[in-house]
């Protein structure tokens, strides 16, 4: 479904001077089936209140997703774009990495359904989301 051509490196240079280098996500696995990044947590992650903001979760989450997506379609004839993403915030983190992985609920010719867990340091749920895709016809 993914497409196997598709490296780490070539998807961690798309990040350059964009929010993902901002926010240092850094993508870390590509498969058939899923995508996985990482992400700091510190001052330019955090909320008022010194914890991992909600919106930084979702931005790491709506990056897997629409890379997934973006991987999964013939680029040269179609692109995607986002349509919505909801997210669940479980577990707050202070400091050290979150980590992602993107893994399909539906691919169809029209829209892509991704959900999007990410976890902390120790492998616990931190936030759930789900982004839905949709697939454009280039012109």
């Amino acid at each position: 479904m993914i497409n196997p051509d598709v490296t780490v490196e070539q998807l961690n240079a798309m990040n350059r001077n964009t929010m993902m280098e901002h926010l240092g996500i850094e993508f870390t696995g590509i498969g058939p089936d899923f995508v996985s990044a990482k992400m700091p947590v510190d001052h330019r992650h955090h909320q008022p209140y010194g914890l991992l903001h909600g919106g930084a979760s979702v931005s790491l989450a709506e990056t897997l997703g629409s890379v997934a997506a973006h991987c999964s379609v013939d680029s040269e004839n179609k692109y995607t774009v986002g349509l919505e993403i909801n997210a669940n915030h479980i577990r707050a983190v202070r400091e050290g990495f979150v980590y992602g992985r993107a893994e399909p609920v539906h691919v169809g010719k029209s829209t892509h359904v991704w959900e999007i867990k990410i976890t902390d340091e120790q492998e616990r749920i931190v936030c759930v989301s789900r982004i839905t895709m949709a697939v454009i016809d280039k012109k």
